[in-house]
């Protein structure tokens, strides 16, 4: 594996800043220090990128992350999958919250950039489909890349999952344990990922035979409250369904609160499965049966294609996986 800035820091026996003064020909470096980093950087055959070198020889040594995301949980994981990567460069990481839908969402990252000099920047869902936005970034020459982007995916460098796929596949997945009344909790509105995985719900029913019942489908905003809310009108209605299936863990969260609170015995009576496979998804109980997504490898790759400079339609896709826990089963009627 190519060699980081981490390693050479850990063979010179220096900070990472250190060697990103070495790098760029700083200052306040003595020459002993100077040596063992040089000396370090032969050893390993160290190279740094050109967008890691372009990062390092600008003033702020910064990228920002650009998210909307009601999940702290996915959201975590992003943050800590970038965070490990800018570690191995030397960059510091800005975590920007935003609001994907506000008019004014181009100008703040406008006001971010002037403001913070960040030299490269990562967007996750939905932050990457608004155009204002990537409008700006292009015309400030700033390089990006976009975790998960539901459209114009040749516009930039991105990394993704196959929502669909997954979607069909733990519906599938229930199918087969018998459930024929299999209830669904659509995403957040603003969020492309949320129409894909109602789509391979969809698919998965009607490749089954099983007819779309929009009774059984209720919508949701990636919130624990929103889960609940669906829930209690999917279960009161007078032939309840048999499996709910939320698109993230936090909405599944909520569902399995409503049936422990109406003394709904699970899995027996309702089998739950979720979307994401956060940390919460283990916490549960029963623990849950989720999508498991691979959010930290994602964000972990995003940062790869920025440092490493890659430009235009590349798409890094990684795979997912089921996760089968204790919240499915065979349905104990059907």
């Amino acid at each position: 594996m190519r060699a980081t800035i981490k390693d050479v820091s850990a063979r010179a026996g220096v900070s990472t800043k250190t060697v990103s003064r070495v790098l760029n020909r700083e200052k306040y470096v003595s020459d002993p220090v100077r040596l063992r980093v040089e000396e370090a950087i032969e050893a390993l055959n160290f190279q740094p990128s050109a967008a890691a070198r372009m990062l390092a020889g600008k003033r702020s040594h910064q990228i920002a992350l650009i998210y909307d995301n009601h999940s702290p949980h996915y959201i975590h994981q992003i943050q800590t999958g970038i965070w490990e990567r800018c570690i191995e460069e030397g960059v510091r990481l800005l975590a920007q919250p935003s609001d994907a839908a506000s008019s004014t969402l181009a100008a703040e990252i406008g006001g971010l950039i002037d403001q913070t000099q960040v030299d490269g920047v990562i967007l996750s869902s939905p932050v990457t489909d608004n155009v204002a936005a990537l409008e700006e970034l292009d015309r400030r020459g700033v390089p990006y890349v976009r975790i998960s982007p539901g459209t114009d995916h040749g516009r930039s460098p991105s990394v993704s999952m196959d929502d669909v796929q997954a979607a069909d596949d733990m519906t599938s997945h229930l199918i087969s344990l018998g459930h024929k009344r299999i209830g669904f909790i659509i995403g957040h509105v603003n969020h492309t990922a949320s129409d894909l995985r109602l789509y391979g719900y969809r698919r998965a029913l009607d490749r089954a035979g099983l007819p779309y019942e929009p009774r059984y489908v209720r919508q949701g905003f990636f919130d624990f409250a929103s889960g609940e809310a669906a829930a209690d009108a999917m279960l009161d209605l007078p032939i309840p369904p048999t499996a709910i299936f939320a698109s993230n863990d936090d909405m599944a969260a909520g569902v399995l609160t409503v049936a422990h609170r109406r003394g709904i015995a699970l899995p027996g009576e309702l089998s739950v499965a979720g979307f994401d496979d956060t940390a919460l998804a283990s916490q549960l109980w029963p623990p849950l049966t989720t999508v498991r997504q691979p959010t930290r490898q994602l964000a972990h790759a995003a940062a790869s294609l920025l440092f490493e400079g890659v430009e235009g339609p590349v798409n890094r896709r990684l795979a997912h996986e089921l996760v089968l826990r204790g919240s499915t089963a065979p349905p104990s009627k059907p």
